[in-house]
């Protein structure tokens, strides 16, 4: 709904209601206020019914239902406002595209003073719009997708560092083809014909060719060896609700990432060193050095180790019975907490409250969703590597299997645990 009134444009900029891209972005925001302001006032012991708080395990289920269905309201303002950031976002890539264009003319006027307009330099000129005019034709075939971000948003919805890296490079030598094309469309003479034929022997061009085929390579095998790892369970994936900037640097969790970081300062350094030898000489497509591409090549093989070793599944290390103060020690009997011990329960990406109240655990045939215990600031259960969950009156007395199933749908071990009467 909120993409289609975009499209209609409805509302006006100053609409709040939540229910139309303007506002999708307000109501999100008044949607996760709200949440926060509810746990934090259930998390005190108030707002409480009186017919279940008498119960400490009725408070829990009540407090953990009623926090779900507030997150999965706040999830779904989320989703809205991302499908509309994505259909408003293609027009400011385009922004970025032709302030790109006009900065190329201003920096080949300043230069020209003095050394005099050459042939080179209207055919980078026309290269930049040429290819301005191409990417802005991209973009609006992909607009409902962010335009000109499509092409670099993997499965999970967010930005690959992969794949940025290698349109970088594969817009430069795009260019860079455009232009010696332009002056060779203009050349009247055969010696400088053949000269800039010359420029495209793979002699000059090589570091340029192998820098462009690995980063390539790399976005291809990475899309590959995240989704086998996926599919296998040994890799974790949620998907986030819109692409940022931020997730070039950064993993699922907006930590950010050495591998990740590394590549594309590197990268960045090396297209840059790439643009200027292209400008120093338009007639040859740019002779990268060795040593550079050498370095390009370090940083794409870390960060395709750290992509290739990332995640896991997760691990059930202990299962024990939750003792508070003053109880006895006693064996696990139905209706009792059991404290799963482990790691890797709440993957990246996966501390939002909605995606925390997706969490079961089965104990023996029956499935229990792990309650949502708030505290101020957070969530005291789940975490990361404790689990809290009762044993419901319809486990069976004896030997029971526990596992876990994140919110990603990864399964964990089996442990084994004895239930008396």
């Amino acid at each position: 709904m909120a993409l289609d009134e975009a499209r209609q444009g409805t509302h006006g900029g100053g609409c709040t209601c939540g229910d139309c891209p303007h506002g999708a972005r307000q109501g999100h925001r008044r949607a996760v206020a709200a949440f926060l302001a509810k746990r934090d006032e259930l998390a005190a012991g108030q707002g409480l019914p009186t017919g279940v708080a008498q119960s400490a395990s009725a408070t829990r289920q009540w407090v953990s239902d009623e926090l779900t269905q507030s997150a999965q309201a706040v999830a779904e303002r989320g989703r809205e406002a991302g499908d509309a950031w994505l259909y408003r976002v293609w027009q400011r890539t385009l922004v970025i595209v032709w302030g790109a264009v006009a900065v190329l003319a201003v920096a080949e006027a300043a230069t020209a003073i003095g050394a005099g307009w050459t042939p080179a330099r209207t055919a980078g000129l026309i290269a930049g719009l040429v290819t301005a005019g191409l990417l802005t034709a991209a973009a609006h075939v992909h607009r409902a997708r962010g335009g000109l971000l499509a092409p670099l948003i993997g499965e999970d919805n967010r930005l690959s560092t992969s794949r940025a890296v290698a349109a970088s490079w594969v817009l430069l030598a795009v260019f860079s083809v455009l232009v010696l094309a332009l002056q060779l469309a203009g050349a009247s003479g055969h010696a400088q014909r053949d000269a800039l034929i010359e420029g495209l022997d793979l002699a000059r061009g090589a570091g340029v060719v192998t820098v462009l085929a690995l980063v390539c390579a790399i976005a291809v095998v990475v899309r590959r060896v995240v989704s086998v790892r996926v599919l296998s369970g040994r890799l974790q994936k949620l998907r986030a609700d819109r692409p940022r900037a931020a997730d070039l640097l950064t993993d699922d969790s907006g930590r950010g990432g050495f591998t990740d970081v590394s590549y594309v300062l590197v990268s960045t350094a090396a297209v840059l060193f790439a643009a200027v030898r292209l400008a120093r000489r338009p007639e040859q497509l740019p002779d990268l050095p060795w040593g550079l591409a050498l370095l390009v090549a370090v940083s794409a093989a870390a960060y395709f180790a750290g992509k290739y070793t990332e995640g896991g599944r997760p691990v059930v290390l202990s299962v024990v019975r939750a003792r508070e103060a003053g109880d006895l020690d006693a064996p696990i009997r139905t209706g009792d907490d059991i404290e799963i011990r482990g790691a890797g329960f709440v993957p990246p990406g996966a501390g939002a409250p909605d995606r925390l109240a997706r969490m079961v655990v089965r104990i023996g045939p029956v499935h229990v969703h792990v309650p949502m215990i708030p505290v101020t600031g957070g969530f005291a259960n789940p975490t990361d590597t404790v689990l809290t969950v009762p044993v419901p009156v319809e486990v069976e007395p004896g030997v029971v299997e526990v596992q876990v199933v994140t919110a990603s749908g990864a399964e964990s071990n089996r442990v084994a645990i004895d239930v008396t009467d």
